[in-house]
């Protein structure tokens, strides 16, 4: 693990925090009766959703960028003198930290589709940390071919390579692997949109 990767493992709880809001953005409407108010107030529904989604994923991003920022600065002061340091001007660092505000905003526009999709917090929640946090951490338990493959192409793994600035043999580059996870992103929300106009409520 290099010195950036040190910096920003702290990421990880902010990761399920900004996915549990995603979440919660939708799914807090459908606990408090609140989503027929706010579906009559705006009858077209790909627009309430839209709305939902731009705005989530607008204060993600803010919120990931300066958290990530924060904590590679901080991290990089702590360790200074006492392991190898890492600077923006070196391969892949900017990019990694930059990538890490991307990644966090991603988990949250997850969170807003998978909260559509199943209305329930504690569902939508569930989904999320096994898409997340459990499947990833199973494939280190499977034969080394499955798990190679798992690696490379599981949506939230391959996502992730855009925050580490070393990458496996068995990994996709940084922007095709976060590529990977927005186009499984772009898919749930498709059904998100389809699913929401077509129910009652």
């Amino acid at each position: 693990m290099g010195p950036t990767s040190v910096s920003l493992s702290g990421l990880a709880l902010a990761q399920l925090a900004i996915g549990v809001l995603g979440v919660l953005v939708i799914t807090s409407e459908y606990s408090t009766g609140s989503i027929q108010t706010s579906l009559a107030a705006v009858p077209r529904r790909g627009r309430f959703l839209a709305a939902k989604a731009t705005v989530l994923t607008a204060v993600s991003l803010i919120t990931g960028e300066a958290t990530a920022l924060t904590v590679f600065l901080l991290g990089q002061a702590l360790i200074s003198g006492q392991a190898p340091t890492a600077a923006f001007g070196q391969p892949g660092v900017l990019r990694a930290v930059l990538g890490s505000g991307l990644y966090l905003a991603a988990l949250g526009l997850l969170g807003v589709a998978l909260g559509t999709l199943l209305r329930h917090p504690a569902a939508a929640i569930g989904v999320l940390a096994a898409v997340a946090l459990v499947l990833p951490g199973i494939a280190a338990a499977l034969p080394a071919r499955i798990e190679s493959n798992v690696e490379e192409y599981w949506p939230t793994m391959a996502g992730a390579q855009v925050t580490a600035v070393i990458h496996g043999t068995h990994e996709l580059g940084p922007w095709p692997g976060f590529g990977l996870m927005c186009l499984f992103i772009a898919a749930a929300m498709a059904a998100a949109f389809l699913l929401l106009a077509r129910r009652d409520t």
